[in-house]
């Protein structure tokens, strides 16, 4: 048995799981077991920590001139502080710069080092619970104005340092810069290498850094969307929806809009908002917000789809008429888009009042992009959380509801006895899909979604829209289209559909136990590389074969959903041929970031 370095009680430094920072911590317990160490920083987080992953006081240099104390106040307020890095006192640009100048420029450097290093001291301190990254085994989301403060003016004084530094002393190394590199120990190499990353997340967005094309494609996609939408119910409801017949005869705009349709629609949401308010399920809490806030989001998603599993069979059983759904399907579909039309300006208007520390990173100040992006991270009226409750409620729960719907249609249409076995399969495997996600609905609290993009049309248009409408294309094809499936067919349809599931929550369960705990000893046999972000990529097990597994994984069971419709028509396909391009241009915003 293999004796302890350090004893309990003992103030050591600790490595903070998937950075190079270390520190201050106090020595708890040691288990001999795992010879795992129980550790406590200074705000109260306890995390177990292998010995090499533990240094003693003694073997950090100390600070000169300087306090010891990390606390960034007294930092800020000490005399130690050099007068030339007041904004108020830069030198003209384009100004000489004595010998005399440039010692102190060296001088300056180091200062603002050591400076940075203790004001960045509260940003990895927080418990990250099960929030740890948005995506393991794929890179973590810088997120922007992320730094906890203490008050407004810490705030500010922040930002206005960091800029100053980001351009009075580039990253881009200069003859005085790579003299001191030689003389400067690792540390403070690693700690100019946070400054540059810390001093771009404070830094507003700016006009090359927008997504989806910037203004003209996010108005595009706005106005493009919701055309293109019911263009496709369109084609799919003509008896030969060959591309070819390629557009559909249009409906008048008075023949979309029903007022009752409306009433029923906004009946459903608000049905699933009660289910939402009901206490029951366990609460969780989020990511760390910037000013070390981390919400909290009760996880009932599963036992709502119950409760409306249970309303729906009770009115199947009233003989209530579900094929009112069908006959006025693209009503529906308008109905829902005026909604999410709705919900988007009051989004954007309350997020005009929203302090800047609610604000989404993804924020940019161009108004028009905001509205599609979203402005405000959180919205929340009280404790209901609009973006969190949009993400699984109405819409994902509502995809399956539609292809019931479908279901009853196609027997009704096709004066069938029993549902056709296509249906059954398109059916079956999209429900496996939803419950699923339902079931592991605290693996959205790490998303993208959640924790990056605001709430705007982008979101309310995808969730309460385009889900419920085209991810139940294939039931609705079927109805007009059908398609005999051969047993054996079904079952190798069957067998593509669990493959790419088992893919799928394989993969996602590896990473989402990644991002609650990385130094869980139950990971320890994965093998991880270190970025430039200071978080480190799973590279083995499921991540070890693609970079993207579950995405892969996502990929086969859109496909397996689509092969029951048969090989007539390409329309079918819609899906698999739009989620390729959802799901690259997602791989694509998570390498930027």
């Amino acid at each position: 048995m293999p004796s302890r370095k350090f004893a309990d009680g003992e103030v050591v430094r600790g490595r903070w799981p998937g950075s190079s920072l270390y520190y201050e911590v106090e020595i708890l317990s040691h288990d001999s077991t795992s010879q795992l160490y129980t550790v406590k920083y200074k705000d109260g987080t306890e995390l177990e920590l292998k010995e090499n992953d533990i240094k003693p006081l003694t073997s950090f240099r100390q600070r000169k001139g300087g306090s010891t104390s990390s606390s960034p106040s007294r930092r800020r307020g000490s005399r130690s502080r050099s007068r030339s890095r007041s904004p108020g006192r830069r030198p003209p640009k384009g100004a000489h710069r004595s010998a005399s100048a440039s010692v102190s420029h060296q001088a300056d450097i180091k200062e603002a080092r050591r400076e940075v290093e203790v004001k960045l001291t509260p940003l990895v301190l927080k418990p990250f619970g099960n929030s740890i990254s948005r995506y393991n085994g794929e890179p973590e989301h810088i997120e922007r104005n992320d730094v906890p403060h203490k008050n407004t003016q810490e705030k500010f004084n922040l930002s206005q340092e960091s800029s100053y530094i980001s351009t009075q002393y580039s990253v881009h190394p200069r003859r005085e810069e790579i003299r001191l590199k030689e003389v400067d120990s690792k540390e403070e190499k690693f700690v100019t290498k946070e400054l540059a990353v810390r001093t771009f997340e404070v830094t507003p967005i700016r006009a090359k850094d927008l997504e989806f094309g910037g203004v003209p494609g996010v108005f595009l996609i706005m106005f493009g969307l919701p055309v293109f939408l019911f263009l496709l119910l369109l084609m799919c409801k003509q008896k030969d929806p060959s591309l070819l017949n390629f557009p559909p005869p249009l409906p008048a705009l008075y023949e979309l809009w029903e007022t009752r349709v409306f009433g029923v629609y906004l009946l459903w949401f608000l049905i699933q908002a009660l289910f939402y308010l009901l206490p029951i399920g366990k609460v969780v809490e989020g990511t760390p917000l910037i000013d070390g806030r981390r919400l909290k989001y009760r996880l009932n998603g599963f036992y709502a789809f119950i409760l409306t599993s249970a309303v729906v069979g009770t009115c199947l059983f009233q003989g209530v008429e579900f094929h009112y759904v069908y006959r006025h399907f693209l009503q529906f579909a308008l109905a829902a888009t005026v909604f999410c039309v709705v919900l988007s300006v009051y989004l954007h208007m309350r997020s005009l009042k929203a302090p800047r520390k609610d604000l989404s990173p993804a924020s940019s100040g161009n108004a028009f992009y905001d509205f599609f992006i979203g402005r405000e991270l959180n919205p929340r009226i009280g404790t209901f959380d609009l973006k969190y409750f949009c993400e699984l409620r109405p819409g994902l729960i509502g995809w399956v509801l539609i292809n019931l719907v479908m279901l009853l249609a196609e027997m009704e249409i096709q004066s069938r006895a029993v549902p056709s076995l296509a249906m059954i399969l398109v059916n079956s495997f999209q429900l496996l899909y939803v419950v699923d996600a339902l079931w592991n609905e605290e693996a959205v609290l790490t998303t993208m979604d959640i924790i990056h993009d605001g709430f705007g049309f982008m979101l309310a248009f995808g969730d309460l829209v385009w889900v419920p409408f085209i991810y139940s294309f294939q039931a609705f094809y079927l109805v007009s289209h059908p398609n005999e499936v051969s047993w054996p067919m079904a079952s190798l349809m069957i067998i593509l559909k669990l493959c790419g599931y088992v893919i799928f929550r394989g993969a996602n369960s590896q990473k989402n136990a990644f991002r609650k705990n990385p130094s869980d000893p139950k990971l320890a046999h994965l093998k991880t590389i270190h970025t430039s972000t200071g978080k480190n990529l799973l590279v083995s097990g499921w991540w070890g074969f693609v970079r993207h597994p579950n995405y892969l994984g996502d990929l086969i069971m859109a496909l397996a959903w689509s092969l029951p419709c048969g090989f007539n028509h390409i329309l079918p396909y819609f899906y698999v041929v739009y989620f390729t391009m959802l799901l690259v241009h997602r791989e694509a915003r998570d390498e930027y970031q």
